[in-house]
């Protein structure tokens, strides 16, 4: 039998044991899940929510800035008032967005980005002076843009991959 100032007591079959070298075992592992369960916590509110939600809104705010500076970069390829003009304008515009590759077309003079995912995509009417008679082209953003004029009295303004 252990005596009263004894801190050990019989476990099992006679053997010894000081209960207390388990406590710091036991309260570390604690901690260790505490955290984990956090961390597992936070990231599945970042992931799960929070982050696709701000990447969307980010890309939809990219796609309204890249339509509007195509559309800025496209009418200003046109001089006011030349005649007998032809010019060749490259435009820099981004790869992707959101990870995906996009497409600019023109449509009744409106520019139109088309994008996979229809948050992103726009459109933007385009203002030219009345002698421009025809705009016309599509665009892959795989491919360097380039916005071709040619024209005497009417003009006409094509999109073009540079080449």
């Amino acid at each position: 039998m252990a005596d009263a100032g004894d801190r050990r007591s019989d476990v099992g079959g006679g053997l010894r044991a000081d209960r207390r070298g388990l406590s710091p075992v036991v309260g570390k592992t604690l901690e260790i899940g505490i955290v984990l369960l956090f961390v597992s916590l936070v990231t599945v509110a970042l992931y799960g929510g929070i982050v696709p939600e701000y990447r969307t809104a980010a890309a939809d705010e990219v796609g309204d800035r890249t339509l509007v500076a195509a559309a800025e970069r496209i009418e200003v390829a046109v001089p006011p008032d030349a005649t007998g003009v032809h010019s060749e304008t490259r435009v820099d515009l981004p790869r992707t967005i959101r990870d995906e590759q996009y497409r600019l077309r023109v449509t009744n003079r409106t520019l139109v980005l088309d994008h996979p995912d229809a948050a992103v995509s726009g459109r933007l009417p385009l203002a030219f002076p009345d002698r421009v008679t025809d705009v016309s082209g599509v665009w892959d953003s795989t491919d360097d843009l380039l916005v071709v004029v040619d024209g005497g009295a009417d003009v006409s303004v094509r999109l073009e991959v540079a080449g």
